[in-house]
């Protein structure tokens, strides 16, 4: 695959994962040579087009984990269904100022290249809010960490 076809690719496994756009404030990337793709401020791709992430509101009632007892419960829950259509799927729950979302990873396949995804799942108010990240699997660009800590630790 060309260097130039994998950000287009990588979209469009975003997009399979997460259905349909929505707007929603834009996602602050701290984090050097990361730029909006086609001006979205909620699709970023790294300087090299390896890895990208996405922040989405999906519309959907998603409650406000108090405790990381109840954001355990939804992330047994979550690892379940995910397990049902992508594999080596691990959750966890993470603490984000007393509020407690639920972080994803897993496998997911499409045209024969398999992609390592970290999901970060937060009540925004009440209604779900996602910021995913995405970089093929069989690689080890220099972007991939830096990624995986922001979703992990810094996006909220």
């Amino acid at each position: 695959m060309s260097a130039r076809a994998f950000p287009a690719l990588l979209a469009s496994v975003l997009l399979t994962l997460l259905g349909l756009s929505s707007h929603s404030a834009a996602l602050i990337v701290p984090m050097t040579g990361w730029t909006p793709l086609n001006g979205d401020a909620n699709y970023w791709a790294d300087a090299s087009g390896q890895c990208v992430m996405r922040e989405e509101r999906h519309g959907q009632a998603f409650p406000q984990f108090t405790t990381p007892d109840d954001a355990r419960l939804f992330a047994v829950k979550l690892q379940s269904s995910l397990g049902r259509s992508v594999s080596n799927v691990v959750t966890q729950p993470v603490d984000r100022s007393g509020q407690w979302g639920v972080l994803a990873a897993y496998d997911f396949q499409q045209s024969g290249v398999k992609y390592r995804v970290s999901q970060l799942y937060l009540s925004d108010r009440g209604v779900l809010r996602t910021v995913t990240g995405s970089s093929a699997a069989q690689t080890a660009p220099a972007c991939v960490t830096d990624m995986r800590d922001f979703i992990r630790y810094l996006a909220n």
